[in-house]
């Protein structure tokens, strides 16, 4: 007897004796093995769909979620058994649960109308919404069936939602139908799933849902409206994306600020400046800014950053100003940003003597790489502070390790250095 043939008989002996946990073994031994296109493995397939339903119906919870995911493998034959578990209102949710998710996965389009109709009739949400993710994950296939959904008020949110995962061109047109509806939910999913695609009746939504009297869907249109940097001169962005700024829904001024720094202009720059220096801007949103004016990636952007850090009063936001200033990649603004730093590190700024801000400074002239930055962190050593010492030698680390550690030996040598410098050169070297 092969070792497939004896791994049927086990099962069946294990299905006898109700061992859930040993036919679930055997299952997946014959199921996920090299030999799975094995004759003997074929035609026993719908033994294999049996025992695998078994185990769905009287295994426990984990037994249940590993059996789950060896159905696609067994392929069709498995879809009639499973759409009678869904049909069957009598059988337990979690089975239920379980039989729709599989289906889901199987992708095939035979299972669309049983899906459709449970969607119709059912009445227990949880359930429908599953239900409702399977059919976006059969995907094109399940389009018309899916748009004709959108007529039944009990059917429209589940639809649009099922749709919004498909992400196929053809889904323009039905999610376009309802970007107008009553439900706030409705709207944002519809335009949250139409900002995906480049097409030109869609610019013209977004634009509209701006004013929106929801929140949620004002974000998504800002979102939407983000990501399309390339119209930015023909349909005037910034200009329309600058408002949002102040909106009263936070959420919709975060997304604004991340909109605007897309743009990557002087004037999407020079908005989020002014928003970031109002008095009125909750710290939430400015902290959004700041690392917005750095994604700007524009000189100016961090000339506004240097310009906020002498204007505003809060520790947070110097702290963050000086991380983001760390974090620039190109490498024209790099050189910038170290330049910004020192001046900063040069200044009588009140930040300058905060150890938080101290540290963060090295570490971000470190992360920039400017090797200019060498002298001025060495200086930084004379402060008898462990950790802004520990935080600049990780930077002249990053800088240049080798010539770092010359140099700081030979500034050991020298006799004109202050007895707090060299105190901190020796503990230095000492971490190196």
């Amino acid at each position: 007897m092969n070792n497939i043939n004896q791994l049927l008989v086990q099962a069946q002996a294990a299905h006898d004796a109700a061992d859930w946990s040993l036919v679930l073994q055997c299952v997946q031994q014959l199921i996920l093995g090299e030999d799975f296109t094995h004759p003997d493995i074929v035609k026993n397939q719908e033994y294999l769909q049996e025992l695998a339903l078994s185990i769905l119906e009287m295994g426990d919870f984990q037994q249940r979620w590993e059996i789950a995911k060896l159905f696609v493998r067994l392929g069709n034959v498995a879809i009639t058994p499973l759409i009678d578990i869904l049909e069957d209102e009598d059988a337990e949710e979690e089975l239920r649960w379980y039989a729709v998710r599989i289906l889901g996965d199987l992708k095939n389009p035979i299972v669309i109308p049983p899906l459709v109709e449970f969607l119709k009739n059912s009445n227990d949400e949880e359930l429908k919404a599953i239900a409702a993710g399977a059919l976006g994950q059969i995907g094109q296939s399940a389009i018309t069936a899916l748009s004709e959904l959108l007529a039944s008020e009990n059917t429209r949110l589940l639809a649009v939602r099922s749709l919004s995962y498909i992400r196929q061109p053809e889904i323009i047109a039905p999610l376009l139908s309802v970007v107008q509806d009553p439900l706030v939910e409705i709207r944002a999913i519809a335009i949250e799933a139409l900002s995906s695609f480049h097409d030109p009746r869609i610019p013209p939504i977004l634009l509209k849902a701006l004013t929106d009297v929801a929140g949620a869907v004002r974000r998504e249109a800002v979102l939407g409206l983000g990501v399309r940097s390339g119209l930015h001169s023909s349909l005037d962005l910034v200009a329309k994306l600058q408002p949002k700024l102040y909106d009263c829904n936070l959420e919709v001024a975060e997304a604004a600020a991340v909109a605007l720094s897309r743009m990557g202009s002087d004037e999407a720059a020079e908005n989020l400046f002014q928003a970031l220096i109002s008095p009125h801007t909750p710290i939430k949103l400015q902290l959004e800014i700041v690392r917005a004016l750095g994604w700007v990636k524009t000189l100016s952007g961090l000339e506004y950053l240097q310009e906020a850090f002498n204007q505003l009063s809060s520790q947070t936001l110097w702290l963050e100003i000086v991380t983001v200033l760390g974090r620039v990649s190109n490498s024209t603004l790099s050189a910038a940003s170290a330049g910004i730093l020192l001046s900063i590190l040069r200044s009588q700024h009140p930040a300058v003597e905060i150890v938080s801000i101290k540290s963060a400074i090295a570490l971000s002239l470190g992360q920039l790489g400017n090797i200019d930055a060498m002298e001025p962190l060495i200086s930084l050593l004379a402060e008898n502070n462990e950790v802004v010492r520990l935080h600049i030698v990780a930077a002249l680390k990053n800088l240049a390790a080798e010539t770092a550690y010359q140099q700081l030996q030979q500034l050991l040598n020298s006799a004109t250095l202050t007895p707090d410098l060299r105190k901190g050169i020796t503990a230095a070297l000492a971490e190196w």
